[in-house]
């Protein structure tokens, strides 16, 4: 299944180099703020509550974001996380793409009791179903299923648990 994500063609220069008719400069100052306290903060609690308050969010309750987790910059509120997930260390999770010719945008839902390995890169208009695994390092180029354990670049699905699946229909 291919990603979902908006397409917005652009004229002249590529879409990056317009990105503040995109996107208000001031938004993603605040947002770049936001993000770098959380970054770096040891404390979950108040790393999700600024996610929730400032930059629109969702996130689950004791949802676990590691140190060094970058979140879209330019489009976090285009972000649900699930109860009880752990992202695991500088993970990336983009709900924008710059091109050439086109900008694209396109939420990012990742499901209840996902772990999501180091240094992983979500792409936008993906779904990561409930109790998926990401291995580290994987790109999340499409959507996981439910009680799926994936990894590698580009991801491929390794594993699924049936049992997990079906007991959660």
């Amino acid at each position: 299944m291919s990603r979902r994500t908006d397409r917005y063609p652009v004229k002249s220069s590529n879409s990056l180099w317009q990105v503040y008719r995109t996107v208000s400069f001031f938004k993603v100052m605040k947002t770049f703020i936001v993000i770098q306290l959380c970054r770096y903060s040891p404390f979950m609690s108040v790393k999700n509550w600024l996610y929730r308050t400032f930059l629109g969010m969702e996130v689950g309750s004791q949802t676990s974001v590691a140190l060094m987790v970058m979140v879209d910059i330019m489009f976090p509120e285009k972000i649900k996380i699930g109860r009880n997930c752990v992202i695991g260390y500088n993970t990336t999770i983009l709900t924008h793409e710059y091109l050439i010719d086109e900008y694209r945008l396109g939420d990012v839902v990742i499901g209840d009791e996902v772990m999501i390995g180091a240094n992983s890169t979500i792409l936008p208009g993906v779904t990561i179903g409930d109790g998926a695994v990401v291995s580290a390092a994987t790109l999340v180029n499409k959507d996981v299923p439910p009680g799926a354990f994936v990894g590698g670049n580009p991801m491929q699905v390794i594993k699924i648990n049936q049992q997990e699946t079906s007991m959660k229909e």
